[in-house]
């Protein structure tokens, strides 16, 4: 119960990557509110047991006062706020000859001014409790060449710089900012390219554990970097990717 008390928030929260995450943060305690653009009115993927520990609020990460007015919410029913993790992200893929502009627009909307404007409405609130975290997801495909991805690769490369830099900005406010970059996972655009047949060969020879990843696995250490455990890091963007190989 390394959460225990804690309130957090994660973006692209209700399923994928992002559920996972909240999943692992509730089971460590914390109160969690799931925010995504679109929020049904029963959710299968979450399980019943978890209806109380997971919250599911709406938001779009493209409007700063969307994410403003949800940072409020939070706030306002949970006296708080402690964590936020900014996970929402899109991609379109296509060569950039081919790439349409309102395509490249909704990725830096959503990947990295999402990420923006998350910090920045979340900043008041977690100087207000007295510090705090935000976790960016960002991706394998940051630091690594993508045909296709130019728009995808370009935004997450971004979003660790900004991480860097929002770290140096506000630690002396005791908020720790840090990164996590997924490999290819179970799970999303992961689980497209698995059963892709020989594409998924192709890309399964490039990982030393010989698989993809799984979300829950990734969750793991998306906790430590929210939790005490992770005290002295800061800045920091942590690869979970199993050795992945880009040829």
């Amino acid at each position: 119960m390394r959460l225990k008390g804690k309130v957090a928030v994660v973006t692209g929260g209700t399923k994928g990557l992002g559920l996972a995450i909240a999943r692992a943060y509730a089971a460590e305690g914390a109160t969690v509110v799931c925010a995504s653009r679109s929020v049904p009115a029963h959710d299968p993927s979450v399980r019943p047991a978890e209806e109380e520990l997971l919250e599911r609020d709406q938001v779009d990460v493209r409007e700063a006062g969307s994410v403003e007015r949800l940072m409020e919410r939070v706030v306002a029913r949970h006296g708080g706020l402690d964590i936020v993790v900014a996970n929402a992200g899109v991609s379109h893929d296509a060569k950039i000859d081919r790439l349409r502009l309102s395509a490249w627009d909704e990725m830096v909307a959503t990947n990295l001014s999402g990420v923006f404007h998350c910090t920045r409405a979340a900043v008041p609130h977690l100087r207000r409790h007295g510090g705090g975290r935000i976790l960016n997801v960002s991706s394998s495909m940051a630091t690594r060449v993508a045909i296709g991805a130019a728009g995808y690769c370009a935004t997450k490369a971004a979003v660790e710089m900004f991480t860097k830099v929002s770290a140096m900005e506000l630690g002396r406010h005791g908020i720790i900012v840090n990164c996590l970059a997924p490999g290819i996972l179970d799970a999303g655009m992961g689980r497209e390219l698995m059963t892709s047949g020989a594409v998924w060969e192709t890309y399964r020879k490039r990982f030393s554990l010989g698989r993809a990843g799984s979300v829950e696995e990734v969750a793991r250490a998306a906790v430590f970097l929210v939790t005490e455990d992770s005290s002295y890091v800061n800045g920091h963007v942590l690869e979970v990717n199993g050795g992945l190989l880009w040829a």
